[in-house]
């Protein structure tokens, strides 16, 4: 093992609780300019991050430009109304810093407040709509500190290609069309006035795919971040178009001004593991997805320590097994480490995780009863077994995500979103709100118990992004990866790693390969289509009930750090791309 992945692992983990290394090392030499990539859910954002990494800006620096764009071309699934979950890879240093941008209730939301006046959690669909659903915009305020931290090019320079898009237009694409059908279909877009002539025609049905549209009041609030920075979005007239959105009827909310100027995102420690010979690193909570992702790769490596490949049922049955242990798990003990007790650690402790792999029967399937388990049996402290009821709250997947190389070997996983299809579908000054409250609990107890996620002013509700790197025995960079996909993000990057490092499948058929979530009890979903008539008939057999979905909302977007050079991978069930920049002469 290296100097450099020594100065690594003791650097990551050290604030993380488990002290694994305790040596120090020389700092490697910078790395000359090279190749850089941008892999994210639009051929256009992608070429608003590598413009800026052609211009010499930081992999930061790319991830904001890029985001900004999604923002506009990708409305229904992230935005400046939404939040972030990212990581940021330092070559030089060997660092990894991890940014918690999570929305956080108002200061007048309660544990009872999508309960009907019959004291039961109101239709979920109504509380997504609603404007309790809607947290704090916190993205730009999570932007602008990362580009603190590791920008380059002034913030201001940034936001210019979304700018130009929004102000001479862009067009419709096939998703977007789509989107805008599903979500007119569902929800409350006609009745929104902005986007008559924006998403609908005269005739108000959906603008066909192709249609050129613009959004100048989009671009008006790009122009007030670039000038001001977070403040455009906290004070003045775009804050105020938030608020009056966001406290509308039917079912307003509480957010006030002064909810929109107390959220601060954190820096983090990332969440980080070892797996086989790599160091896995992820977000810790409020996100749940660090935490799981850990936990099935942990638990896969000890079901499967020589796997064969996507051919063989026996590597699938470990998958789902490990799947179903780490959910259960996550299930139980996960929300906003700042107000609840998480056992981060001990969750993804590699003593805990071989006391789980006993539990797994290869020869059937898991019973829908599992439950979850307790790190403190083997690692000591508060048992939180029985303190919380199991809590399986619904995520709607409407997010993104983002994967950066630059020339300089730096790198950047950042995952966004505004949680449902179009957030709440409120909208003001050219973007949709979130609906992210409705990822705390319901009802404030679940199954028998107070729910560790329940609501709480100031309170981030748990996500599953996962945003993750991964590097290698020297320390250096071997990918950058993620998804957006609510619940099922969790079982979509794992799988992809396995198939990437395990089944030695190339990054763009490890995202490609058929997806299989055994996040709750009952039917696996599962793209029977593209799985082998053998595969299906093997884990059949053993008592697995396979459920086929062709609608999976996975957007994985990776890139692999190989040795001949970059290699992208971008999800074929989305509209994105995984592209260069020239190569340095």
């Amino acid at each position: 093992m290296t100097d450099k992945l020594l100065h690594a692992l003791r650097r990551l983990l050290a604030a993380s609780f488990v002290a694994i290394l305790a040596a120090c090392a020389a700092v490697p030499d910078e790395a000359p300019p090279g190749e850089g990539m941008v892999a994210a859910a639009d051929p256009r954002a992608v070429a608003a991050g590598l413009e800026m990494l052609e211009r010499g800006g930081s992999a930061v620096d790319a991830a904001i430009a890029t985001m900004l764009v999604l923002g506009l071309v990708e409305p229904q699934s992230a935005g400046l109304g939404g939040g972030a979950f990212a990581l940021v890879y330092n070559r030089r240093t060997g660092d990894i810093h991890s940014y918690d941008g999570r929305e956080w209730a108002p200061a007048g939301a309660t544990p009872n407040m999508f309960l009907g006046e019959n004291g039961q959690p109101i239709d979920f669909q109504s509380a997504v709509l609603s404007g309790r659903s809607v947290g704090t915009p916190s993205l730009v305020q999570t932007l602008y500190l990362m580009h603190q931290d590791q920008g380059v090019l002034p913030w201001s320079e940034l936001a210019q290609p979304a700018i130009r898009l929004a102000e001479q237009g862009f067009e419709i694409s096939e998703r977007l069309n789509r989107m805008i059908t599903l979500g007119a279909a569902r929800g409350r877009l006609r009745d929104i006035p902005e986007l008559r002539g924006y998403f609908f025609d005269e005739a108000g049905a959906p603008m066909a795919v192709g249609t050129k549209v613009r959004n100048p009041a989009y671009a008006a609030t790009l122009r007030a971040i670039a000038e001001q920075g977070p403040r455009a979005m906290t004070h003045g007239s775009v804050a105020e178009a938030v608020i009056v959105a966001a406290r509308a009827e039917p079912l307003g909310g509480s957010l006030t001004l002064e909810d929109l100027q107390a959220f601060q995102p954190r820096r983090l420690a990332p969440l980080c593991g070892p797996y086989r010979a790599l160091l896995v690193c992820s977000m810790p909570p409020p996100s749940s997805g660090g935490i799981a992702v850990l936990s099935i790769l942990g638990t896969y490596e000890r079901l499967r320590p020589a796997p064969v490949g996507p051919s063989d049922p026996e590597d699938w049955a470990a998958f789902l097994w490990a799947s179903r242990l780490a959910y259960a798990d996550r299930d139980h003990y996960v929300g906003d480490d700042q107000f609840v007790p998480v056992p981060t650690q001990g969750l993804v402790d590699g003593r805990y995780l071989a006391t789980r792999v006993p539990l797994a029967d290869l020869s059937r399937a898991a019973p829908d009863d599992l439950p979850p388990g307790d790190p403190s049996v083997v690692l000591g402290g508060e048992s939180l077994l029985d303190r919380w009821g199991r809590d399986r709250t619904r995520e709607v997947p409407g997010t993104t995500h983002l994967s950066v190389v630059a020339p300089n070997g730096d790198a950047v996983a950042l995952t966004a979103t505004i949680e449902s299809i179009f957030g709440s579908q409120r909208y003001a000054a050219g973007f949709f709100l979130n609906n992210q409250l409705t990822d705390f609990s319901l009802s404030p107890t679940r199954y028998g118990g107070e729910a560790a996620n329940a609501v709480g002013p100031r309170k981030r509700p748990r996500s599953s992004m996962a945003p993750t790197l991964v590097l290698d025995q020297d320390g250096d960079l071997r990918l950058v990866i993620g998804s957006p996909g609510g619940s099922a993000i969790i079982a979509y990057v794992a799988r992809s790693i396995i198939g990437y490092l395990d089944w030695g499948l190339s990054l763009q058929d490890a995202i490609a390969q058929p997806i299989m979530v055994a996040s709750r009890p009952g039917a696996v979903r599962a793209e029977v289509q593209l799985l082998s008539p053998a595969v299906v008939d093997d884990l059949v057999a053993r008592g697995w009930a396979l459920q086929p979905t062709t609608l999976e909302a996975s957007g994985l977007h990776g890139i692999a750090v190989a040795p001949d050079g970059l290699e992208g991978g971008a999800d074929p069930r989305r509209e994105g791309a995984a592209l260069s920049t020239r190569p340095a002469e």
